[in-house]
């Protein structure tokens, strides 16, 4: 979803286009309502500012749409389809007035920065990718009898950073070998390093035997909770990871999307998602956490086990990292913001 501008290429392929979204020459600022104690934003506003240049509604459903991008809501829930790719918003879409609201959160913490994210000044330039292999040692995460995570996780990494490689990055693993790195030892390995880089957290995921697909997960901005609970106390503090927020979610948009469209429409998409991972509170670089299918999963764990498909995964993460590196490397001038 994050490429530079160039011909559309389908619907899941068409990550370009959300870079190609002209804002409106002069917004006259955002029109808030206040409901519950919580912001949100109409519907129709974002249609103005972004430039689509349609806005339908049947029933719950509502789309926005320009020739580049199409934007799916449904009153009352919380997912949002951009151009296929699915977010996991925080609050749900609510009518205000016979009108659809998105909550004031959700426009700042994750459409504007897709959407815009040459806008996001925390990103900066980067030739420095931190792979983090999950587990390791006698910590190996979800098994199954055809493998266990800690192994998959890092015969991944070692399929990326060549790719990485190639392109001209510096590829820093915090594991390279089966040993085990507590999170706080994976934190303090990426926060040694002082010049600009990401941190791509891979994992593998196990649940109930029905749940399968891939999702992506981001640190949960001040005062939303991590993906599944309700809000606690805590949930209200910043931590180290959301200096990066913007960013965050703008690299999970492009390594999302483009694992997605390497995998083809046969892949479920679980999202893109909040939480409140250790390694991503913690680590000082724009930083996402991936699950690239479930252990527990009968057809996912073979996939997993296959090496097309681990191959499938690592091209679309390295094509994802130049794409991600394009779309915030080039800042408009200050006098435009």
């Amino acid at each position: 979803m994050i490429l530079p501008c160039i011909a559309a290429m389908g619907r899941l392929a068409a990550l370009a286009a959300l870079l190609c979204v002209p804002m409106a020459a002069s917004p006259a600022g955002w029109k808030v309502v206040k409901h519950e104690g919580r912001e949100y934003v109409p519907v129709d506003s974002l249609k103005q500012f972004y430039n689509f240049t349609k806005l339908s509604r049947s029933g719950k459903s509502i789309v926005l749409e320009n020739p580049k991008v199409e934007m799916r809501l449904d009153s009352g829930g919380h997912e949002c389809l951009m151009n296929g790719v699915k977010f996991v918003f925080t609050h749900s879409v609510i009518d205000i007035g016979g009108t659809p609201h998105v909550s004031r959160m959700d426009l700042a913490k994750l459409i504007d920065p897709v959407l815009r994210p040459k806008f996001i000044m925390s990103a900066g330039d980067f030739r420095t990718v931190i792979l983090d292999p999950g587990h390791g040692g006698h910590d190996p995460g979800a098994t199954n009898p055809l493998g266990t995570e800690a192994a998959y996780n890092l015969r991944l990494a070692k399929r990326i950073k060549p790719l990485l490689e190639a392109r001209g990055f510096r590829v820093v693993m915090t594991r390279e070998s089966d040993r085990f790195l507590s999170l706080q030892e994976r934190v303090d390995l990426a926060n040694a390093l002082r010049e600009n880089a990401i941190f791509i957290s891979i994992h593998f995921n196990a649940g109930a035997s029905h749940a399968h697909g891939i999702e992506t997960f981001t640190l949960s901005p001040p005062g939303v909770s991590h993906y599944g609970r309700g809000l606690v106390a805590s949930d209200n503090l910043a931590r180290a990871g959301n200096h990066h927020d913007s960013a965050n979610i703008a690299l999970a948009t492009s390594v999302h999307g483009s694992i997605l469209r390497r995998l083809g429409r046969n892949t479920f998409d679980r999202g893109i998602k909040r939480a409140r991972f250790t390694v991503l509170s913690g680590v000082r670089h724009p930083a996402i956490l991936f699950e690239g299918g479930f252990m527990s999963h009968p057809r996912d764990a073979r996939l997993i086990a296959n090496d097309a498909y681990q191959n499938a995964l690592a091209m679309g993460m390295a094509d994802a990292i130049m794409k991600y590196r394009f779309a915030v490397g080039a800042k408009p001038s200050p006098a435009r913001r």
